[in-house]
């Protein structure tokens, strides 16, 4: 096929290697110019390389600039660190993008739900720099930094300008932390400058907590450190109803990966029931990233198509008693 480009496919742990194919089934369908290369990491391989994270999927993912990833597990409280941070790390994928909509027929608390999360990647304390000062004391280190305060504020607004957003809310606790915070604030608000057509405001994080909760719809876009990002996306997936229903993204200068967020599932791993729309969603973010946006355009609709119409085409996770299989037949139609 002409001009096509390869896509580095991780298929993950647990339900990863079934939501993982049951996308690219889809894909397939749509006839894409793409190219799927299968790669390790996870959990489940730890055995196999003596890692979560072998050199040389992320060699491969630097090679061909993306990737389509299933969840991996990490252990609590102990064993390697994680794979997910882990590639962040290695291939820059400083933001973290997540969209999150309500979709059509799942009954959550909210209707009209339209956010944005958009979460530093690499540095505050998930840089891991953490060590005993004496037995029973331990210090973990906030890391922030001009560069990737600026970096991330200008993914944001530069977002809100290329989809028509109009609010950019930067989020985060510099009553508190007032030199950290403090920094990332006066990055976002010198970014937020080149940018007068967005309105821009800060929102103290456990403020904003309540606020999603009260009134979701009054949020567009939001901006945040790496901690505030991993907790503010995933309530505002709750609003829609949960991981399953969100897309995820880790984009660098070269390289993206997309993902779902949700976890590995190991309970119904295997059964053929899980719901792959979280993965396909990301899929979906993947094509308009390679610039394929009738592709995107028309898995979008068919998603959102099946999620409109018979209501036995869902998941048990969503109160319907479709395999994962008989929910993707049901996309490849809707396409």
């Amino acid at each position: 096929m002409a001009n096509t480009r390869t896509v580095t496919v991780i298929n993950g742990d647990g339900i990863g290697p079934e939501v993982s194919a049951a996308t690219i089934r889809v894909l397939e369908a749509l006839k894409v110019p793409l190219e799927f290369e299968f790669k390790d990491a996870g959990a489940e391989v730890v055995a196999k390389f003596g890692t979560n994270l072998p050199h040389e999927t992320v060699e491969a993912v630097l090679k061909s600039g993306v990737a389509l990833k299933g969840p991996t597990g990490t252990v609590v409280g102990g064993g390697l660190p994680s794979a997910n941070v882990g590639l962040r790390k290695r291939l820059d994928l400083y933001s973290s993008l997540r969209p999150v909509k309500s979709v059509p027929n799942v009954k959550t608390r909210y209707e009209n739900v339209d956010l944005v999360v958009v979460r530093e990647n690499t540095e505050d304390l998930y840089a891991g720099l953490e060590h005993i000062v004496v037995p029973g004391v331990v210090e973990a280190l906030k890391i922030i930094t001009e560069k990737a305060s600026t970096r991330i504020a200008r993914f944001a607004f530069d977002y809100a300008r290329k989809n028509g957003r109009k609010r950019v809310s930067a989020i985060h606790k510099a009553n508190i932390m007032k030199l950290s915070d403090g920094l990332f604030l006066d990055c976002c608000r010198k970014v937020g400058r080149e940018f007068p057509e967005i309105t821009y405001d800060e929102v103290i994080v456990d403020n904003l907590c309540m606020q999603l909760v009260k009134d979701p719809t009054r949020f567009d876009v939001m901006v945040t450190e790496n901690l505030y990002g991993d907790i503010v996306s995933d309530l505002c997936a709750g609003l829609v109803g949960g991981l399953g229903m969100v897309p995820g993204a880790n984009i660098g200068e070269r390289t993206a990966v997309f993902e779902a967020v949700h976890g590995t599932a190991p309970d119904i791993a295997g059964k053929g029931i899980a719901n792959p729309t979280a993965l396909m969603m990301s899929a979906v973010m993947m094509l308009e990233w390679l610039e394929l946006r009738d592709e995107a355009r028309r898995m979008q609709g068919a998603i959102q198509k099946v999620y409109g119409g018979d209501a036995k085409v869902r998941t048990g996770d969503l109160g319907g008693s479709a395999t994962t299989r008989e929910f993707t037949d049901a996309i490849i139609a809707a396409l």
